[in-house]
């Protein structure tokens, strides 16, 4: 038998039988890494421990305790989850069981309602599985043979799956008497999963391929580790997230609503728009000393300029549409075509540029019913755009300045991030060529800026690659807001140009950008960042005055008029309750301060001063709280 040559990921190279398995190469170069093996990649391609190696081959052996090796774990775990359904309940039909960021799901067809109340039932016919300890065979069938077998068993969603596949052959995983329909890899055996460390969270509905128009399913959300103790944190971090629903604090605080006369449309409070407005003020000021100009687009635009920009193919189902004179025209999805009209409309030179046009735009995209979510998912949000046209010398300066930008406004919140560069997508415009001098345009500003990256395959805009900025909140979850877009593509089909040195006519290049993002989704970041406990420059209301009795109220009065003059946002609780009432409610409502008045700070022209997290300050002039109170304002705390 002839052997074949394995290279490993240091460089180094093996030889071996024609044939051998994962598991055998990963016991060959170490017991320990033999034990910790669940499956391995073959050029590239994710395979299991059992796949035998019969050509000359790149591998890497995935190990239990790495991020792949988990998501694979979860996978095993969600095929183990609708066995369990499978055996437990009557007519199921299994629809698709995918894993997703912190664990997976699965979704089933059946007549009976799933509940939580079930969860006991299913976790424990699902232990079972794991010590019943099946192994996890990889069957591959002709499509035709696929086809056949699907009708046989009656898998009416699996045969639909199958029927659109272009795959000649179709793989399955059988463990004991269950069967799926499964691209792999899966563990090589159910005792491997934990049984103490996985637990089912919750149902919801959810429709077959997300079409609304389809059969409504019942999705089953779960997770899963190879620890006890990493579960029991990641529950703990689930329970937090839950207080911290910026859903239920957004209606607490009165911040903003929802309402069913305009799903997937937020209404903004009074208290919201002094949070929001604090945001766009702040934007506005550090974007004016970055060098930008502000400008504001349309919301309604002829169809044919969103057929020039491309959005009309790319984004045209995702778009809203209305008739005027006669012409179809679209709600504006993306900023970017208006903020070319504005490029266009005079002569540029080259000593115009870089220009830097910022725009708080509102656009509307069509997102299903289902996934709306608060504010983090809707259907019309303010994105905080800029585009900035420059000469090709200039791309490493301007996209530095940008990456400083960010850095600025994202430390302003105490965030910190990620950053991933993505490349060019399956759907894209414009040569090779031009993505590869782009992507390697954003590459050097990353390196040249220090920062840490990961390259993100093919998840570019369709018009050029990107910088994408992942935010870490305090329960070290990830929110992607900002971006940075080169595009050589757009200046292209609208015909931009710049007059240069020379007299003659040029192509600027284009950068599109977003810091905050959606306003509406990082407003919703920040209320759960914070838990409503926004920094004293963000609150809606900072300081509440509380008399102790009546008698105080012409001071507490003169204490607020006092503030305001100093633009402090400031209220007084005039009601005839119990003082302690009185500050119980005022930190319901997470203001920092509450200045408590009664004939001594009166006598004493001082306020007695309680803050919402260290409690009880005590008395202090009023012109010295003030000139302390101004300064946090001004450094943003």
């Amino acid at each position: 038998m002839s052997k074949v040559k394995v290279t490993l990921p240091d460089g180094s190279s093996r030889k071996y039988q024609q044939g051998v398995t994962i598991k055998e190469i990963a016991f060959d170069i170490g017991s320990g890494l033999g034990r910790a093996s669940i499956a391995g990649k073959a050029n590239g391609q994710k395979v299991d421990l059992a796949y035998q190696i019969k050509e000359d081959v790149e591998l890497e052996i995935i190990t239990i305790d790495s991020e792949e090796g988990l998501d694979i774990y979860r996978h095993t775990a969600a095929h183990i989850l609708a066995q369990a359904v499978v055996r437990l309940f009557d007519d199921v039909q299994l629809a698709i069981g995918p894993t997703i960021d912190d664990g997976f799901y699965y979704d089933f067809d059946l007549e009976e309602r799933l509940s939580e109340d079930d969860f006991e039932k299913i976790e424990a016919e699902m232990k079972e599985i794991i010590k019943e300890g099946y192994e996890i065979e990889r069957v591959e069938l002709s499509k035709t043979e696929a086809i056949a077998k699907m009708k046989k068993l009656g898998m009416d969603y699996k045969l639909e799956l199958v029927e659109g596949m272009e795959d000649e052959v179709v793989s399955f995983y059988q463990q004991g008497e269950f069967i799926d329909l499964c691209r792999g890899p899966h563990l090589p055996s159910t005792k491997m999963l934990k049984t103490n460390a996985f637990k089912l969270l919750n149902v919801a509905g959810a429709y077959w391929r997300g079409d609304e128009n389809n059969q409504m399913l019942q999705r089953i959300y779960a997770t899963a580790f190879t620890k006890k103790s990493d579960l029991e944190e990641h529950i703990h971090r689930l329970e937090e997230a839950k207080k911290r629903d910026h859903r239920k604090l957004g209606q607490k605080l009165d911040l903003f609503s929802l309402h069913e006369e305009g799903p997937g449309f937020p209404f903004f409070h009074p208290k919201g728009m002094v949070v929001r407005n604090q945001l766009i003020d702040f934007w506005k000021e550090e974007h004016r000393k970055a060098g930008y100009e502000e400008i504001k687009t349309p919301i309604i635009l002829n169809q044919k300029l969103w057929e020039q920009s491309g959005h009309w193919d790319h984004y045209r189902d995702d778009m809203y549409f209305t008739e005027i004179d006669e012409q179809d025209y679209a709600v504006k999805p993306m900023n970017c075509p208006g903020g070319i009209l504005v490029y266009k409309d005079r002569m540029r030179s080259y000593r115009d540029l870089p220009i830097r046009l910022g725009e708080l735009g509102l656009v509307h995209r069509h997102e299903r019913s289902g996934t709306l979510h608060g504010l983090m998912r809707v259907r019309n949000f303010t994105q905080d755009d800029a585009h900035i046209y420059c000469l090709p010398e200039q791309i490493e300066d301007e996209l530095s300045g940008v990456i400083k930008l960010v850095d600025n406004i994202y430390s302003a919140f105490g965030f910190k991030y990620n950053v991933e560069l993505s490349t060019k997508p399956d759907k894209a415009m414009g040569s090779d060529k031009l993505w590869e001098q782009a992507t390697s345009a954003l590459k050097e500003a990353i390196i040249a800026n220090d920062l840490d990256y990961e390259v993100n395959e093919g998840d570019g805009a369709f018009y050029g690659p990107k910088i994408d900025f992942h935010l870490e909140d305090c329960l070290g979850r990830s929110w992607q807001c900002g971006t940075i877009q080169l595009d050589f593509q757009m200046p292209e089909r609208f015909d931009l140009t710049y007059i240069g040195q020379d007299g003659e006519e040029h192509r600027p290049v284009m950068i599109h950008r977003a810091i905050l993002g959606s306003l509406e989704r990082f407003m919703g970041i920040l209320i759960e960042h914070y838990a409503g406990a926004f920094p004293v420059w963000l609150a809606p209301i900072q300081a509440e005055v509380i008399p102790i009795t009546d008698a105080q109220l012409d001071y507490a009065y003169q204490v607020k008029e006092e503030l305001e003059a100093i633009g402090v946002r400031v209220e007084v609780d005039s009601r005839q309750e119990k003082v302690g009432y009185k500050i119980r409610e005022a930190q319901v409502q997470q203001i920092p301060y509450m200045l408590i008045v009664g004939d001594d700070e009166v006598e004493a022209g001082t306020v007695s001063v309680r803050e919402r997290r260290e409690g009880d300050l005590g008395a202090v002039k009023l012109g010295e709280f003030k000139d302390d109170l101004l300064k946090k304002i001004e450094n943003k705390l």
